[in-house]
């Protein structure tokens, strides 16, 4: 692997382009979206096999109760990917159910009801977890205002394992920085970005400003949609403004 495909990666590189991997999620986190708003190019790495009690099919919301998990319940058995994960029907009215009623009190839940209502109406009939994924991270990012592509791992000619697969990948998209989360430091062998001349970043994701939150003091870390609920238009703020504050 190292090596092999510097010609093709010179010849696609004419400037710095930063490219993150990252398999899809369940509405995930601002960090999520923080992170893939650093980048030109944002790859769904969902030819990898699917984990369970992962972020894949399931997220955090916050309740009057406390924080409450909404999972799309599943069809998987071992080693499958995650762009073959068919899911069971019923979760969608259920999911929206829970986030209008936990959410009503919200600031921005009147302006922003409608549209995710009728997004979540749509996928009911969605029969696969990587669509649904997908579906809602164009939302998203579309509603944050990111700049960032959004392209699947099947879009390039994806080879090798671990590591290899995703140089790979950022070689096909013409990558010059790839910027990984933390935890991909226990497995990510650096030098086969180096052989490729492909800069390796890491994200440190940082203290995110708090926001009001209805059901009493805040709580972080939860799915993005709580930050669309309750800052509404204001919600892009949350993101950090520069993309070199937070690169190690």
């Amino acid at each position: 692997m190292p090596g092999r495909l510097a010609g093709q990666a010179h010849a696609r590189r004419q400037k710095e382009k930063r490219v993150a991997v990252i398999q899809s999620c369940y509405i995930p986190w601002l960090g999520f979206f923080d992170l893939i708003s650093r980048c030109d190019e944002y790859i769904i790495y969902d030819q990898v096999a699917f984990r369970s009690h992962h972020w894949h099919n399931r997220n955090r919301i916050k309740t009057a109760h406390g924080p409450l998990w909404l999972t799309i319940p599943v069809s998987a058995h071992l080693g499958q990917p995650i762009e073959e994960i068919a899911i069971k029907s019923g979760w969608a009215e259920k999911h929206w159910r829970s986030l209008a009623q936990s959410y009503a009190r919200s600031s921005h839940f009147g302006s922003e009801a409608p549209v995710i209502s009728k997004l979540y109406e749509g996928l009911s009939r969605e029969t696969r977890l990587s669509k649904i994924n997908e579906c809602l991270l164009h939302f998203v990012a579309k509603r944050l205002g990111l700049a960032t592509r959004i392209s699947r791992d099947r879009d390039y000619d994806v080879q090798g394992s671990r590591t290899e697969r995703v140089v790979s990948a950022c070689v096909a998209a013409g990558a010059t920085h790839y910027l990984s989360g933390p935890s991909a430091k226990a497995y990510l062998d650096e030098r086969l970005f180096a052989a490729e001349g492909i800069e390796l970043e890491w994200m440190e994701y940082p203290d995110y400003r708090e926001y009001a939150q209805p059901h009493g003091g805040f709580v972080p870390n939860l799915s993005i949609v709580d930050l669309l609920f309750n800052c509404g238009p204001r919600a892009s703020d949350y993101l950090m403004p520069s993309p070199a504050y937070a690169l190690a």
